[in-house]
């Protein structure tokens, strides 16, 4: 089944440096009431650096169970040595997960070949479906279209979350599609713009917030009323930029703790709290004031 639509990837609620699961089972329980197409937990949304081994797989865990078969679920699962992310799949294949995200190596900077060839040992180890993700302002190297269109080839990767940077790309990308291959957008403001050229959806952060809105664009682009999808998207074109002018996903933890939907807006280190300007700014628009 093609992947397409809305995906949240979750943020990890924390309280005293403890993964919140009373609050996560709220989040799923919440999300899993609207119409969107599936979570992922585990993505840097979720804070992955700061996750511990035994707590990765204790939120795979909760989450298949807090679920309970409502949605599909993708893992983030990545990183810069291919070895390690291999020996990863073997833990997260004992879940009957959907697949997987996983984004370009970081930090080494892999040439096109060696981005192909790591994908590729990844789509041998597993029969999981992979979401690959290019997001080169975080990661150092973009993932090249060409570069896309061979790994489109194998089998198990199905679908690209694209945050390239590069609306050139973006478009070349859309208008010339790999067979039975989705792509995703993972630039949230770019989400309306990746819908009318013909993207599939998106993974898109800021849809922990206004998720029914994110769902009425994309219904309304899919039913040919692009009308409809321009004036639905118009508000949330205005706020997203708000829930990014600080590092993700602070600014979304405050703001999911605010409507009550997490216990704490807390993150862990390195990222911080946001500030109060940022706070008092996202309270107007919450709240109406």
């Amino acid at each position: 089944m093609k992947i397409q639509g809305v995906y949240v990837p979750l943020i990890t609620p924390f309280i005293n440096d403890k993964v919140d699961f009373n609050s996560f089972k709220r989040m799923i329980d919440y999300y899993s009431s609207k119409d969107i197409s599936g979570i992922i937990p585990l993505g840097t949304t979720g804070e992955s650096p700061t996750i511990s081994d035994y707590e990765y797989e204790e939120i795979i865990s909760k989450t298949m169970e807090y679920n309970n078969n409502r949605l599909p679920v993708f893992i983030g699962i990545g990183g810069n040595s291919t070895s390690k992310v291999i020996n990863q799949l073997k833990l997260v294949e004992k879940y009957n997960i959907d697949g997987i995200l996983s984004v370009c190596p970081y930090y080494n900077r892999p040439d096109q070949r060696g981005i192909y060839e790591h994908f590729l040992k990844i789509s041998e180890s597993t029969d999981l479906n992979i979401i690959i993700y290019n997001i080169p302002y975080r990661t150092g190297r973009n993932i090249e279209n060409d570069t896309i269109y061979k790994l489109a080839e194998l089998k198990t990767i199905v679908a690209l979350k694209d945050s390239c940077g590069d609306i050139k790309q973006t478009a070349s990308l859309i208008l010339n599609p790999p067979k039975n291959f989705s792509i995703l957008t993972g630039e949230d403001v770019l989400f309306y713009t990746t819908l009318t050229l013909g993207g599939d959806g998106g993974i898109l952060a800021s849809s922990h917030l206004n998720t029914e809105e994110f769902i009425d664009v994309y219904n309304a682009v899919k039913n040919n009323n692009h009308q409809l999808a321009l004036e639905k998207w118009k508000p949330l074109s205005k706020f997203i930029p708000m829930l990014f002018e600080e590092p993700n996903p602070a600014p979304i933890k405050y703001c999911l703790n605010r409507l009550g939907l997490i216990n704490s807006a807390e993150v862990r280190l390195p990222l911080t709290e946001i500030t109060d300007d940022l706070k008092n700014r996202l309270e107007n628009i919450l709240f109406d004031k």
